[in-house]
Order: C-alpha cells, then sequence, then structure tokens
C-alpha cells in the first residue's frame, strides 16, 4: 500500500524534490559544469549534490544559497524553474503560471520552510516563508530588489547599512537585495512572509 504523502495539489514532496533536483542538473549543464566543479565552486560536498540533483535530499535555504551563487542565479530562481524551461537556454517559457493552493517547491529553513509560488523563468519570483529563527543567521545578497510582506507574526529584519526593521501583520519592507539582509521570528505566532524578489533573468 502507497504512504506517499501528497500536498493539497495532488504533487507528492517526492516528486517537487526532483523537480527541484533537475532544475539544478538542468541549468549545471547548461553552463557545462561537472557536479564535481559545482560542488567545489558552492562549498558542498560531491555526494550530497548527487543526491540534490537525484531528488534524494532537500537543500536547506544556506545551500541553496551556496548553489545558486555558483550557478550565477538565486534561491528563489532555483526554487522556481523548471527543468525543461525553454528561458534556461535563451528561450521564451510559458506566459502564465498557475501554483494551485499548497503547492510549490519546498525547501527548509532552520525553523520552518519556504514554498515557491510560481514557476518557469518570471520577473519576480514571490515565496512564502512559513517560520523563521529566533536569532539573526548569517545575511544573504544576490542580485535584484526585494520586497517583503508580513502575512501573520512579527519578524526583526536586518538590513546591513539601514538598520533593524521590527514588521508586523500588514507591514511591508522594500530593499536592494545586494544589501546584506536577514531576519528572524519574534516572539508570537508563528510568521507567515510572502517575499517577492526581482529577477535579473529576462522573462520575455
Amino acid at each position: 500500500m502507497s504512504t506517499e504523502v501528497r500536498d493539497e495539489g495532488g504533487t507528492t514532496e517526492d516528486e517537487l524534490r526532483d523537480r527541484l533536483g533537475r532544475s539544478i542538473r538542468a541549468l549545471r549543464q547548461h553552463q557545462g559544469l561537472t557536479l564535481v566543479q559545482l560542488a567545489a565552486r558552492a562549498g558542498l560536498s560531491h555526494p550530497f549534490l548527487s543526491q540534490l540533483e537525484r531528488g534524494l535530499a532537500r537543500p536547506s535555504m544556506t545551500s541553496l544559497h551556496r548553489i545558486a551563487q555558483a550557478l550565477g542565479t538565486t534561491q528563489l530562481e532555483l526554487m522556481s524553474r523548471e527543468d525543461d524551461d525553454p528561458a534556461a537556454s535563451g528561450g521564451q517559457g510559458r506566459s502564465v503560471s498557475l501554483v494551485p493552493a499548497g503547492t510549490g517547491v519546498l525547501v527548509e529553513n532552520p525553523v520552518g520552510v519556504a514554498r515557491s509560488l510560481v514557476t518557469g523563468t518570471r520577473a519576480m519570483y514571490p515565496v512564502l516563508f512559513e517560520g523563521a529563527p529566533a536569532e539573526l543567521g548569517d545575511a544573504f545578497t544576490h542580485p535584484g530588489d526585494e520586497f517583503v510582506f508580513v502575512i501573520d507574526g512579527r519578524i526583526e529584519v536586518d538590513v546591513t547599512g539601514e538598520g533593524l526593521f521590527v514588521l508586523g501583520p500588514g507591514d511591508t519592507l522594500y530593499y536592494p537585495g545586494v544589501l546584506p539582509h536577514r531576519w528572524r521570528q519574534l516572539p508570537g505566532p508563528t510568521s507567515h512572509v510572502l517575499l517577492v524578489q526581482e529577477s535579473r533573468t529576462p522573462a520575455h
């Protein structure tokens, strides 16, 4: 008897991991990199990267950030990209993207998960973050601006050179992705944060 867990859209977690792994492999191969070369660039082990590409492992946001930087892209673009996306080879992807409720590629956070809300190469990449660590961790940088909207809970966002910002439900924050940034959960309900990242890859 099958014990596969399916999300609200009928897609299994294994299928979502497979999709992310295929996307990473397609972009790596498009750039002419071997597994060993990408692993070295990303500072990750070759066996882990091999498992990831085969859908046998789920990356953390930190490891996905390392892979994205090594491939010249961002975490959110990797989460949204499809392995057969023509835009990966300079073509044009589908104009419309529908992601049913509960679907989208999942990536683990130190506390909680992040879920992509669009597929394909796009002008922007929305992701839903559910939960966040209680302490500020490593800061991230990437091309493109970023927009944050807090749905539930309270978070504190640290943007280097700009200060600390406390956001609650309904609050928004906009900042350039090239500025080191990070956030943490403040006491109270689990945070649900919509983050939209600008793409620097032409969508059309």
